[in-house]
């Protein structure tokens, strides 16, 4: 019996060796074994999500309709597969932070013992960020931008409002998904200039252009009136300035 097991010893040193380089380091395959046990795990929290999502999914639409009311459908698949992309979207947003957690944890070997300490930091208060973008999108800005879009038709006699299911609920998808990003500005800030590619001189020096894009921003997006593009404007250049204090006071770069 001892021949067999000799033999077998070989094999599992083999096994390991493949899985890591002379110098202890994780070897190509295993990278990418490891990325693809981590998007499977990601993809199963999105269907989980989705199925939780699912339960509540008469709850979720009734908000999303919220601004605009009564819906209609134009196509005998419409409802059906809008209904779909709801509980779909909702399941992501659900699994978000699962997701946010594997992506840092495939990162995690690659980087120093402060930088794991930042990145601890930075992974919930991205996901934290993200919503409260969305919130902010969909409870405040979103409800002004439909009532001067839909002030257009209203002008005009024979023009009235029907909204589709469908094109509403994408409509709301690429308007309020956006703020989920900009509300992410700050930690962007932070992560290059933690990288040396930005300083305080540098977002000193763009500082006013931020200034002005965020009222054209605001402008391009609400109505006309001067407090709707204030509404977008001002957490906009908020979030540069925490970035910029954070870089300047804290990174000292």
């Amino acid at each position: 019996m001892s021949a067999p097991e000799q033999k077998s010893a070989p094999a599992v040193d083999e096994q390991k060796s493949s899985d890591t380089t002379d110098d202890g380091t994780m070897s190509l395959t295993a990278h990418l074994e490891e990325l693809r046990s981590r998007i499977i795990k990601s993809l199963l929290a999105v269907v989980v999500g989705s199925c939780i999502s699912y339960l509540f999914l008469d709850e979720i639409t009734n908000y999303l309709t919220l601004p605009v009311g009564k819906l209609y459908y134009m196509r005998p698949g419409e409802a059906f597969f809008t209904y779909l992309k709801i509980d779909i979207a909702a399941g992501f947003l659900i699994a978000l932070p699962i997701i946010f957690y594997h992506a840092w944890k495939f990162f995690l070997p690659a980087l120093t013992r402060s930088e794991r300490t930042v990145l601890g930091v930075l992974v919930p208060s991205s996901v934290i960020l993200f919503f409260v973008g969305l919130a902010f999108s969909f409870f405040l800005i979103l409800p002004v931008a439909l009532k001067f879009f839909m002030g257009f038709g209203e002008e005009t006699e024979n023009l009235q409002s029907m909204f589709s299911f469908a094109s509403y609920f994408e409509f709301v998808i690429l308007f309020v998904l956006p703020f989920g990003f900009v509300f992410e500005l700050p930690l962007v800030i932070i992560v290059l200039g933690k990288l040396g590619i930005l300083t305080s001189e540098k977002l000193e020096h763009y500082r006013r252009y931020v200034f002005f894009f965020s009222f054209v921003i605001g402008a391009l997006v609400t109505s006309p009136d001067v407090i709707s593009q204030v509404a977008v404007a001002i957490p906009v250049v908020l979030l540069y300035e925490v970035g910029y204090r954070v870089v300047k006071h804290i990174l000292r770069r």
